[in-house]
């Protein structure tokens, strides 16, 4: 069996502590906050992103540096046979790309795996990447697994405001500003390459009623082949708002009783850039089983 180091970002929202307990390496991703440059979860936690962002404060995502990504394989390979490294997807970030020239340096011994997932369902893959590897699969064959099943994933979010997406020129001033006085409140999805609009609703609570329902029409459709199969997971997920955060998990749980776990984390700080605080996700991921 080869020894495999796995590595992620903290876009996974596995946090520098949880990384170690799972055995696993989680690199840091920068933020610039008034040209200040932090690392999440080293420099900059959620209580202190949230505050910068909700007084306003200039705030910008960045990639990880190459040379430290270039490092780190190094060092790893010092003492394992491989890495394999998950980063957040591509359809979001230039850092898989730029991951993925990098690892040509290293003669097949990084494999990065381009799998299309951010947060919760990131975790998963990462998940998916242990068991693999104590099933016995090589790097390679842990990277093809998981960029096949790439798109076997739903994420829904609604947002507490609009502000952010207008700041980001995803809506224009004017619809902003009709869409604050309606409260309306929009419901974006993430399926794999890109945050896209899914649908608008008065207020929050109808906009959780209408994420509820697509995700049950996922599972019924889309992934259903894999529902009764047993190896589908859903998990939730906020942005700065654990105690309805709360609320949400217990009633996703009250409409998805066949789910004995439901996880939750909080959602990537380069997602909550975009989107703000307030929000409320709801998301699904197919797990790999070991024999594929």
């Amino acid at each position: 069996m080869q020894n495999i180091a796995i590595v992620t970002d903290s876009n996974s929202g596995i946090t520098q502590k949880q990384g170690e307990e799972m055995g696993i390496y989680v690199v840091p991703m920068p933020f610039f906050i008034d040209d200040t440059m932090f690392l999440e979860d080293i420099t900059l936690d959620q209580k202190k992103f949230y505050e910068m962002l909700l007084n306003d404060r200039k705030i910008s995502t960045s990639m990880p540096s190459p040379g430290d990504i270039m490092d780190l394989w190094k060092k790893l390979l010092k003492d394992h046979d491989s890495v394999v490294y998950i980063p957040m997807s591509s359809g979001l970030s230039a850092s898989c790309s730029t991951a993925l020239s990098l690892a040509e340096e290293f003669d097949g011994r990084v494999q990065v795996v381009d799998n299309q997932r951010i947060s919760v369902t990131m975790r998963q893959s990462v998940i998916d990447a242990m068991n693999l590897r104590e099933a016995g699969k090589t790097a390679a064959q842990i990277k093809e697994i998981l960029e096949k099943e790439k798109f076997e994933s739903s994420i829904y979010i609604t947002l507490e405001t609009l502000k952010y997406l207008k700041r980001g020129g995803r809506i224009t001033p004017a619809a902003a500003a009709i869409g604050t006085v309606l409260n309306l409140k929009p419901v974006l999805q993430i399926q794999g390459e890109k945050l896209d609009a899914f649908s608008k609703s008065r207020g929050k609570k109808q906009a959780r009623k209408v994420m509820l329902k697509a995700m049950r029409t996922d599972l019924e459709t889309r992934f259903s082949s894999y529902m009764n199969k047993g190896e589908m997971e859903l998990m939730v997920s906020y942005s700065g708002n654990p105690e309805e955060a709360e609320e949400w998990k217990e009633e996703v749980k009250g409409a998805f009783p066949e789910f004995r776990d439901i996880h939750m984390d909080p959602l990537s700080l380069s997602i909550a850039c975009h989107i703000g605080h307030g929000a409320l996700a709801l998301a699904c991921a197919k797990k790999v089983t070991t024999t594929e």
